[in-house]
């Protein structure tokens, strides 16, 4: 499904990280550890093709870095759900109108809108909250909103970005078991996180980033 072929990627001028190599399968479960500024944010957008590699290739599905056009990005990234750490939701709409946007921008039917979003709704359990703004909610109940938001398309893959980053170990873990529910229905994750006691609690593939380079890591029993 998702496949980093000798890719190198720099941010303002400084490389980042290269040679690096790995493949992710369809529904697999995968953390990318290492620490601030090892490039795990960095390694994401590669995935979504909001950044390009120096040198090497990514290819997601059909989609490749060296060859993706501008017209087929948007199509590319209706495959892909992003959860991000701090939310970005939008302020002024309800939970509902948070999530049909999603759909909103790819020009889906009224009655699709509607149908999609109580199905996810229900799967992250917030079918009661529908028509609560995002400031009525706890920290753990806007990521669940954020997650059914990055579901709504039906995704292939789901990047997740420091899902739990903000939140306390109680509510963490709840973000932890509904992200491994939604992987055995048939999504594929990749995690990004500094979490390592999630990591340990819910062991999956572990790949590290540190020293500019990737590594498959086996955790110590």
């Amino acid at each position: 499904m998702l496949e980093f072929n000798d890719v190198q990627s720099s941010y303002d001028g400084r490389i980042v990280f290269e040679n690096v190599s790995f493949n992710m399968g369809k529904g697999e479960f995968i953390y990318l550890v290492g620490q601030s500024g090892t490039g795990k944010s960095t390694l994401l957008k590669l995935i979504y093709m909001d950044h390009f590699p120096d040198r090497g290739t990514v290819r997601f599905h059909e989609y490749s870095s060296a060859s993706i056009t501008k017209k087929e990005i948007p199509y590319l990234r209706r495959r892909i759900g992003v959860v991000f750490q701090d939310f970005k939701l939008l302020p002024d709409r309800d939970v509902f109108e948070n999530i049909a946007f999603a759909l909103h921008v790819t020009g889906a039917k009224r009655k699709d809108i509607h149908t999609k979003v109580m199905k996810v709704l229900s799967e992250v359990g917030l079918t009661h909250k529908r028509n609560s703004m995002p400031h009525e909610l706890s920290g753990g109940e806007q990521q669940r909103v954020v997650v059914a938001r990055a579901l709504v398309n039906d995704p292939y893959l789901l990047l997740a970005d420091e899902p739990t980053g903000n939140l306390d170990p109680e509510v963490a873990d709840d973000i932890m078991k509904l992200l491994l529910r939604i992987n055995a229905m048939g999504t594929g994750i990749l995690m990004a996180t500094h979490d390592y006691n999630l990591v340990k609690k819910y062991p999956q593939r572990i790949f590290q980033l540190k020293e500019k380079a990737i590594q498959e890591v086996v955790l110590k029993a």
